[in-house]
């Protein structure tokens, strides 16, 4: 019996559409902190109505990309060093509790997808060019290991607050030397929860999570001062 290998489109809204694309421009920093964002001019760029541009920019605002001033309209937020304690220590709180959850619950296929996403990010490094490639497949491996404690409020909380950490996790990996450090700590991560070390997985996600969070503290503050 022959496959059937027809390709599987994806349908996305204008809203969709325009998200995702000002989504990349911020995080790759095409877009840059505090630049503003013309709704009529992102319009004529996607040619589609304001109404999409307007509702695509109410979803960046919800996940930290965008805020909306008073006289000014949307711009893109800035990258501040007082929000990365907070945010970073509640994902280690969040990720941690999930984390502990869901290992007890993995299955010989969870850890199958583990690893496919680790030689995936490998290669991405490697390729020196495919930058956008890493923040995503660096969620994608940590979502592959929570998904199993089954909390799918738990798991929406956890995107929309590494949506919020994207920009300062691609900025890490581009200006630091975390690109190999979260290699090694994701493959030790996975060793231990191959393990069903759930006290010794949790130890380290949460430090691997701290250390990500306090090294982009570091370089944003290392960046004020060249500023100034």
């Amino acid at each position: 019996m022959q496959q059937n290998n027809k390709t599987k489109f994806v349908y996305k809204t204008r809203t969709e559409m325009v998200a995702d694309n000002l989504r990349n421009k911020i995080l790759s920093g095409q877009i840059v902190a505090g630049e503003a964002l013309r709704q009529d001019a992102i319009a004529r760029e996607y040619n589609v109505s304001r109404i999409p541009v307007r509702e695509a920019l109410l979803q960046l605002k919800a996940q930290g990309l965008v805020n909306f001033e008073a006289h000014k309209g949307a711009t893109a937020t800035e990258l501040l060093p007082g929000k990365i304690h907070d945010l970073f220590e509640l994902r280690a709180l969040v990720e941690c509790h999930v984390l502990e959850k869901a290992i007890p619950k993995m299955t010989e296929q969870d850890f199958t997808t583990s690893r496919q996403i680790l030689h995936a990010f490998e290669d991405a490094v490697k390729s020196g060019t495919r930058i956008e490639d890493w923040s995503d497949l660096n969620y994608a491996f940590h979502a592959a290991l929570y998904r199993p404690a089954d909390m799918p409020m738990a798991l929406d909380i956890i995107q929309k607050l590494n949506f919020k950490s994207d920009r300062y996790i691609r900025m890490q990996l581009l200006f630091t030397t975390g690109i190999d450090k979260a290699d090694r700590e994701h493959c030790d991560i996975l060793e231990l929860c191959l393990k069903r070390d759930i006290k010794g997985a949790s130890a380290l996600l949460r430090k691997h999570i701290l250390e990500a969070g306090q090294a982009i503290h570091d370089l944003l503050i290392e960046q004020q001062v060249k500023q100034n």
